[in-house]
This record gives C-alpha cells, structure tokens and sequence, in this order.
C-alpha cells in the first residue's frame, strides 16, 4: 500500500540550523529587554550578573537547555476531561483552528452593519464556534463593551466556558483581571491544571522587548500549571526587519527568550510557540498579511517542529471587509497551507477590518474553507483494492462506475457537496432567481445563528459566576 500525503516543505535543515544560529547570535550579542524584575532576578541568577540592568544578554547554553526541559507536546482537554488533541505530535499532526480575537465590534451577516461587542455577542459567537466542526478551540472573541471595562473581561470569560465544552484559548490584557478571569474559572470548575482546556495567550513586544505585564501573567499561568501560548507580532519594515530572512531569525529570537524565561520558572513548564508575522503598509499604516507573511508563517511551524516543540500560528483573518472576495484569498491561503505545512494551531479566525470586527459569517465560510483544506490533506492511497483493476475489467470500455462494488462502498465517505452552497445547474440557478453565493451564506450563518445549541450546565454556570463576580465587585 502507498500512502499519497500532499505536503509543503519551505525550509531544508540546513536553512532551518542558520535561521537557528543567527537567533542565538541575536540573544547573545544584542538581548532581549526586561521590564520584570521578578523576571530580571531570575535572569540573574541564571547568568550570574546583576538584575538592575534591563538589558539581558542569553547565551547559547541557556537556549539549548531550555530546548532540552521544555515537553514537545501538548495535551489539550476540553470542559467534559475529553482528550480533545495533542500539540506537537508529529506523528498524527493536524492543524487546530478556533474562533476570534480581542475584537471591539459584531458585524451582522445579514446587513455587515456593525455594533458595539457586547455580552450577547459573545455567547452567540462561543456558541456558534462550539457549533461549527472545523473549530477545536475558542479565543476570545471580542472585548465586552455594554459591561464597565474593569468587569469586561469576567463577562466575556464567563460566557465563554458557559456556552461551551471546546477548549478556551484566554486573552486578557490586565494583570488583576487576568488573575481574578482564572480564579472564576477555578471557581466554576474546579482544577484546571490535571485536564488543561484553559490555554492563555501572551505576545511580548517586538522588538526584543519581555514586557511586565506579560512576565506577570506568565508567572501567574506557570504556577497554575496550565499550558500557554507565546506568540509575537512583527510588521516587516516597521517593527521587525523587511527581509523575510531577517524577520525569521528575530522573532525566532524572541520564541527562544520565551521559552527559556518559561523553563527559567519551572522545568518542564508546557508552551506553545509561534509569530504572526505581517506586512507593514506604508500608505495605510497597518499589519497586513501578505503571501510572503503566510510563507514565513509555515516556515516559522517548520522552526518549531526541527526543535520539537508545539506550534500555533497566523490564521489568515482579518483582510477582508466581510464575508467576501477581499479576505476569501488570504483565508484560502492560510488555511490550506496551514493544513499542509506544520503548523499546530491557528486559533483567531473571523476578523475583518484588521480584527476589529468580528463576522460570523465569515466563521461559517472558514469552517467550509478549513473543511475542504483537510479533506485535501487527506490525501488518498495507492494499492491494489484501490485501483481494483478487476472492477475496471469487468466494466469495460463504454461503461460506467454507477454501481460498482467500490462506488457503493465509498460514495458516502466522498462527499462533493458544500455545506453552504447547493450544487446548481444552470438552469436551476436561473429558475430560483440567480442567488448571489454571499447572500446564500449570510442566510444559512443567520439559520445557525437562530438555533445554537445550549450546554445543559448553562444556567448554573451563569448563575454561579455572575455571584462569584458580584463578590469580587463588594
């Protein structure tokens, strides 16, 4: 038998061992700057020189030891205890998508007018993301704005885990909000570390920057036990280099700082590694992914994979205006390249407008998108009951494949059908009024969206936090 897996490949070793090199040359000659010193005193003690200088300089052998304790997998439950994937497994690799992020405003799939983000919009969107079968995870959707911003991030975390049982990719930008969110989940379920379906999600600054903030919460999640993602965020030619070369080997850079703070706070600590690299556009003054972003993209999860560690990366969102052509390329791309390449998670899809809108609609096309991409990793084998050349014999010139003994046996299994769009004849297009595809897809995201199922515990867990909030508020 022969197995026909359809792949990329953007690195050779040995590009993927200099790209390596010049991130150590990188950490040792210029350093990462340190606002924490709670992080700089860990450091020091590490290097043996003083934690008033911001400035950290990280040697080779800190590198390859932190390489060394930190696991190269993942698991990831969700809210039942199920075993729901594994991060970094090379062996049953498959990207993870999920649903977000951080957006300020909901975009209706019928009119793409757009309003404030507000606590129902985040429990029709968890709802919708726990719905749709190509998503595995769900980011933070959007930021709450119809709750005071001190108690917006509680909100929104509750309902969350209220409207779903996937896994919860958690980001909050203030430090007491962050530790009061996981104290309400600890709250509402008890032990997060055992089954870990929180994953929080941090971005140091680039260039070469470990902000306080950042340290703070790192801290906070390590000494909860829970797995975390660390991500960073270069535009080439403002705040990383314009070269793709260039650009690799500083945010690379930035990862190895990450990973050795985290094994610096506890051996054998689990995290997630990974760049959202961008495109800086002059005119606009805005990030931007771009062909050549999504290329450094599934070099970076190559990266990842040749020093055995998790991976999440871009997820192609946030280019388009909407549910349309604009940011139809883009998701194609990421998506599929995603699936073919290394890449372990892709977390933020259903941003437009630079992920300030969020649009359900375009989280129903990602999910036909993500579908058709995996069933095109799939690929198909090579062997002699799948050639069966007595079928073919037997058939002979002029006949057909109708009912044969394999057409039978597979036809459910090949599924050529969206599950969006009907597959229409001319004349039947033509016969029901010539359908616009968009307009299809905003009314079947709008279907969805009138008969979201509900987790049976919803409303004791929106009754139990919304108390655990009211006594945080007293």
């Amino acid at each position: 038998m022969c197995e026909v897996n359809p792949a990329i490949k953007v690195l050779t070793r040995n590009q993927i061992e200099k790209i390596h090199s010049y991130s150590l040359e990188i950490l040792s000659k210029t350093g990462i700057r340190i606002d924490s010193l709670r992080a700089r005193k860990l450091f020091a003690e590490a290097l043996g020189v003083s934690d008033t200088d911001r400035a950290v300089r990280i040697p080779a052998e800190l590198v390859e030891r932190a390489l060394k304790t930190a696991p190269s997998t993942v698991d990831i439950y969700d809210r039942r205890g199920n075993m729901r994937f594994q991060l970094g497994n090379a062996q049953k690799a498959q990207t993870r998508f999920g649903i977000g992020v951080a957006n300020l405003y909901y975009q209706d799939p019928a009119t793409d007018a757009m309003t404030a983000f507000t606590r129902k919009h985040m429990e029709l969107a968890t709802r919708l993301g726990s719905l749709l079968s190509g998503f595995d995870v769900i980011s933070t959707i959007g930021i709450v704005q119809d709750i005071s911003p001190e108690f917006a991030d509680f909100y929104g975390t509750l309902e969350m885990i209220a409207n779903t049982t996937k896994p919860l990719v958690i980001l909050i930008s203030d430090k007491q909000c962050f530790d009061i969110s996981l104290d309400l989940l600890e709250h509402l379920h008890g032990d997060l570390s055992a089954k870990p379906f929180i994953i929080p999600y941090f971005n140091p600054i680039t260039p070469l920057v470990l902000n306080e903030d950042t340290a703070d919460k790192i801290f906070s999640t390590i000494e909860r036990g829970l797995p975390f993602i660390y991500n960073n965020y270069g535009m080439s030619g403002a705040t990383s280099p314009i070269t793709a070369a260039g650009n690799l080997a500083l945010l690379n850079a930035e990862l190895l700082a990450g990973l050795v703070f985290s094994q610096l706070v506890k051996e054998g600590t689990p995290i997630i590694l990974g760049s959202l690299p961008a495109g800086f556009d002059m005119q606009g003054m805005a990030g931007l992914y771009t062909p050549q972003t999504l290329l450094l993209n599934a070099a970076c999860a190559e990266v990842m994979a040749y020093y055995e560690l998790p991976h999440s990366g871009t997820s192609g969102s946030g280019p388009g205006w909407g549910p349309d052509l604009s940011g139809a390329g883009t998701l194609w791309m990421n998506h599929l390249t995603s699936c073919l390449g290394k890449v372990g998670l892709a977390p933020f899809v259903g941003g437009n407008f630079d992920s300030l809108a969020f649009s359900p609609a375009l989280v129903v096309y990602s999910d036909e998108v993500i579908r058709q991409a995996r069933f095109f990793n799939q690929g198909f084998q090579i062997s002699d009951a799948s050639v069966a050349l007595s079928e073919i014999d037997s058939i002979g010139p002029g006949g057909n494949f109708l009912i044969s003994d394999l057409t039978v046996a597979l036809c459910r299994e090949i599924n050529f059908s969206s599950s969006i769009w009907p597959n229409l004849a001319l004349d039947e297009w033509q016969t029901k009024g010539r359908p616009q595809a968009d307009k299809v897809l905003r009314a079947r995201t709008r279907d969805l969206l009138d008969d979201l199922p509900v987790p049976e515990d919803h409303a004791d867990l929106i009754a139990r936090g919304e108390g655990f909030i009211r006594e945080k508020i007293t």
